[in-house]
């Protein structure tokens, strides 16, 4: 047998040694079968596939979709719980103004009163079990240690809604005739006394032409020992009768003088409109 033979057949078997084993597993391709110098490398497109088979198996492992988690609808009030909490840890649309508004009926009038146990509308749909689930853990100190943390700040918050409104700046009237009838017209509307500015005003220069201190000494009231005193010259039993509630006991005072003689008036005209001459 010629030498070139000898040769070629061992080549021969080392390639179908190596073909029966790529049969068996992908991973042995990349190793040589025998210590033999004439086995052949595997070509890098096979060998790029085997080694990248893992990663893109990996790959659409990870690319799998995840069900997103239903959020609640409801959530159950517990301790150290208050609406500002809630709505910062359900990222609620409106902050715990918006939850507050939601479920007014079941809180009450002040929002800073919530108990455990008060079940609020929160958002979402409700799971299988037909109640939501509140998304965070039961009670449990170092929940509670927070909810403390937290209470005072929400506390702070809340004030500003809980708190009244600023009382209105008390209305000033100048000190004359003109100021004397409109604080005596802002007396007489918050006690129901009817009467004018202009009636008011036409009877006070017919009967004292403007002068708080004017007194009759001439009339029968006087003779009786009751003269006619003020702005709209009212006697001591008349004004102390029909005086008004909040003004001055003093005849002299030009609101009370006024507001006295208007209550008088609608009394027994009607109003102070009514009157155009001595009443």
């Amino acid at each position: 047998m010629s030498a070139s033979g000898k040769h070629r057949r061992p080549k021969r078997r080392s390639l179908r040694r190596g073909t029966a084993l790529a049969g068996m597993t992908g991973t042995a391709l990349a190793l040589p079968l025998t210590a033999s110098a004439d086995a052949q490398p595997l070509p890098q497109t096979a060998a790029a596939a085997v080694s990248h088979a893992p990663v893109k198996s990996a790959t659409a492992a990870a690319a799998l979709p995840v069900a997103p988690k239903a959020a609640p609808t409801t959530y159950t009030v517990e301790s150290g719980d208050s609406l500002s909490l809630i709505a910062h840890d359900f990222r609620l649309p409106g902050g715990w103004q918006g939850l507050y508004r939601k479920n007014r009926a079941a809180v009450g009038d002040n929002p800073s009163l919530i108990h455990p146990g008060l079940e609020l509308t929160i958002r979402g749909k409700k799971s299988a079990s037909g109640k939501a689930s509140s998304g965070r853990p039961s009670a449990d100190p170092a929940r509670a240690s927070r909810s403390e943390q937290r209470a005072k700040p929400q506390a702070q918050s809340a004030a500003p809604a809980a708190a009244p409104a600023a009382a209105p700046a008390k209305k000033t009237y100048s000190n004359d005739l003109d100021g004397w009838i409109r604080e005596a017209l802002d007396v007489m509307a918050a006690h129901g006394i009817p009467g004018t500015y202009d009636g008011i005003h036409r009877n006070i220069m017919r009967e004292s032409s403007g002068n708080p201190q004017a007194v009759n000494l001439w009339d029968s009231n006087a003779v009786a020992g009751t003269p006619s005193k003020g702005l709209l010259q009212v006697i001591d039993p008349t004004f102390a009768a029909y005086h008004v509630p909040g003004t001055s006991m003093d005849p002299y005072d030009p609101v009370a003088n006024i507001t006295a003689a208007c209550n008088y008036a609608a009394d027994r005209y009607g109003s102070i409109d009514n009157v155009f001459g001595a009443y």
